[in-house]
């Protein structure tokens, strides 16, 4: 790719974030779909610069989010130049892992990785430890494999392995939970390093990092979306015990700006395209090459972040203060469901396992609009809460 060609993508990205627009109006309430929905926690990523920590949420049965607590990460915020609602830049910087109960935090400013457990709305902080690199971003987990993507400096890739401990049960209101025993530790593995010889430096440097770092759902394979740094979807393939391939197959997509990504239910990849606003649909070969399969713009600006409900997906753009909804047709093709408004600068978002509710940050005030997802796709607002010291926050999850 022409370095014009990337710079331009680049700067149209930076032009949009720098100037997103006012928030948008708060959509109507609606009856929920078939009766009381599972209620759990939401968490949020304040990404403070004086100090990072977790605000947990309880999600109610109609979707409303009520604080619970505050939990420090004991490791600071990170803010890359030139951002102006997403610090990070990134998708995954907070992530949890269903099979151990543990949830995973970036400390962009500290260069450290927080590991909580997680019982119920409550965290308990079991470690800090080094991300093997500068400014992390984004964290994926699959079994007890842990994997941390750092921005600055070209980008890097460090893998951990999860120490095997012991689980402890009991009864809480007549249900059985189970609960992490203490003790359990994520540690480093020092030759599942790997470095991504990325063009960082460029300004804004808030566009040319690395975006996201997630494994494949079958594990087998590790992506980085690259952004305009190298305006790539990069995989390494994952051997048995967890290693990665020396180098990645490095699937150029010439004038694009790959930045959050997710997978379809067949394992396909979904890409924002931050350069062209769109969202792009990719088959992963094994031997790591991508396939492009679809290509649906938002007419939007700034589109960066993605996430899925069922056959549906959302993309956030922070540009235009909006998510654009689509539905993933058997061919397979992303077919527009409309655009809903949103707060100011919209970026990381999460829906519940039920697919019921999507909530997403919108970084100009540090909240979290609240949506029920209807059974035709549009969405509802159910309501907004502003999150303590989370302006430019990033990293949400809800269970």
């Amino acid at each position: 790719m022409s370095t014009a060609v990337r710079a331009s993508a680049a700067t149209v990205l930076a032009a949009a974030l720098a100037a997103f627009a006012a928030p948008g109006t708060s959509a109507s309430a609606a009856a929920p779909r078939g009766g009381d929905a599972h209620q759990g926690p939401v968490f949020v990523q304040t990404d403070n610069t004086a100090g990072n920590a977790i605000v947990a949420y309880r999600r109610a049965a109609d979707g409303s989010l009520h604080r619970q607590g505050t939990f420090p990460t004991g490791g600071k915020g990170g803010m890359l130049s030139g951002s102006v609602v997403d610090h990070l830049a990134s998708q995954g910087s907070l992530t949890y892992d269903c099979d151990h109960h543990l949830l995973f935090a970036v400390n962009a400013g500290s260069n450290t990785l927080t590991v909580f457990s997680v019982e119920g709305d409550r965290l308990r902080r079991e470690q800090v430890v080094s991300s093997g690199g500068t400014f992390p971003v984004s964290v994926t987990v699959h079994k007890d494999r842990v994997y941390v993507l750092n921005a600055r400096k070209g980008g890097s890739v460090q893998g951990y392995r999860i120490a095997a401990g012991r689980k402890s049960e009991r009864v809480a209101a007549g249900r059985k939970s189970e609960r992490i025993a203490a003790g359990r530790t994520l540690e480093p593995v020092a030759g599942w390093n790997r470095q991504l010889h990325l063009d960082t430096a460029t300004a804004p440097e808030f566009t040319h990092t690395p975006g996201q770092v997630s494994l494949t759902p079958d594990g087998s394979q590790l992506i980085v979306s690259t952004k305009a740094g190298g305006s790539s979807v990069a995989v390494f393939a994952v051997s048995r015990s967890g290693e990665l391939s020396a180098r990645p197959v490095v699937n150029k997509q010439t004038g694009s700006v790959p930045f959050g990504f997710t997978f379809d239910a067949h394992g396909r990849l979904v890409v924002t395209d931050a350069g062209a606003n769109a969202v792009m649909t990719f088959a992963v070969r094994k031997d790591g090459r991508t396939v492009k399969l679809d290509n649906a713009p938002t007419g939007q600006q700034a589109t960066c972040w993605i996430v899925r409900a069922g056959d549906r997906f959302y993309a956030s753009n922070a540009g235009s203060n909006t998510l654009s909804g689509f539905h993933q047709t058997r061919r397979p093709a992303l077919q527009p469901l409309g655009t809903t408004a949103t707060g100011a600068g919209t970026v990381d978002s999460a829906v519940t396992p039920d697919a019921h509710f999507l909530y997403v940050q919108t970084g100009g005030t540090g909240a979290v609009d609240a949506f029920r997802v209807q059974r035709d796709g549009s969405l509802t607002r159910t309501g907004t809460v502003t999150v303590p010291n989370a302006a430019g926050g990033e990293g949400i999850v809800a269970l």
